[in-house]
């Protein structure tokens, strides 16, 4: 079956508005999918999704520990809870500083853009990332593309680098638990420290990314393991942002018997 559980719009830092994605998905034959922005739910209730298709409502949470960024997806939240939409409105706080911060060291390294200017790159985002900076630089002239942005201006050591301030995973998950959801670790295969699967597992943590696309053999079979000891549910994910950078589109192909456990517990 071909599923899709990670996916971003134009609410965060993808290019599509929530309709085309879901239109998208429609076309790619994705049977159930999730848009997951970056801490934000504001997709849910502005698209359709394509007939005979199920949507799972999910967001990318954000978050830091001890060095790493680590991302933890929520599945089956309900909307308007109040602690949980709290988590996600300080963690946008964040993001709109640590833009400012950006653009703030930018200039003093010489390069002249605003903090309107990245706005004017996120005209409907509710969460500002790195990839709006960027792309402020490429239409200035600053810059030639996103990756040459990332690598030569925006990472650990360039000029305008500026470190994530999110909250940790264990809030994170603990908050997509007390909404009744199902916390999911992102993208494990990304990981600085790999060990923190380990840490997260016993803290709340109920799924794991095994399918995405930057997973090699090595890293399904490993994580796979990792998800049966641990006793997670599998899920798979795109993480698709622009046909452009992510030419693969959206949707995964999987086993129903992989993701069943996942599916399962959005059901109860």
């Amino acid at each position: 079956m071909i599923v899709d559980f990670h996916s971003h719009t134009c609410e965060s830092d993808g290019t599509l508005t929530p309709q085309q994605l879901a239109d998208f998905m429609g076309e790619r034959g994705v049977e159930i999918f999730s848009i997951s922005d970056h801490d934000t739910l504001s997709a849910y209730g502005t698209f359709a999704p394509p007939a005979g298709s199920r949507v799972v409502t999910g967001v990318e949470i954000n978050t830091t520990y001890r060095g790493n960024e680590v991302h933890v997806l929520g599945y089956g939240m309900p909307a308007d809870t109040p602690s949980f939409d709290a988590m996600l409105e300080r963690n946008r706080d964040a993001r709109r500083l640590r833009a400012q911060r950006m653009v703030d060291q930018l200039q003093r390294a010489g390069y002249g853009i605003t903090y309107d200017d990245v706005l004017r790159q996120a005209p409907h985002a509710q969460a500002l990332g790195r990839p709006h900076v960027a792309k402020a630089l490429i239409a200035k002239g600053m810059a030639p593309e996103i990756d040459w942005a990332f690598r030569n201006l925006l990472r650990s050591g360039m000029p305008g680098y500026v470190p994530s301030l999110h909250v940790t995973p264990q809030e994170a998950i603990e908050r997509i638990n007390a909404a009744g959801g199902v916390p999911v670790l992102a993208h494990p295969g990304r990981l600085k420290d790999r060990g923190l699967i380990d840490e997260l597992a016993p803290a709340g943590l109920k799924g794991l990314e095994v399918f995405y696309p930057l997973h090699d053999a090595d890293d399904v079979r490993i994580f796979r393991e990792v998800a049966k000891r641990y006793g997670l549910a599998m899920t798979a994910g795109a993480d698709f942002h622009d046909i452009r950078y992510h030419s693969r589109g959206v949707g995964m192909e999987v086993d129903r018997e992989d993701i069943a456990a996942f599916l399962t517990m959005l059901s109860r």
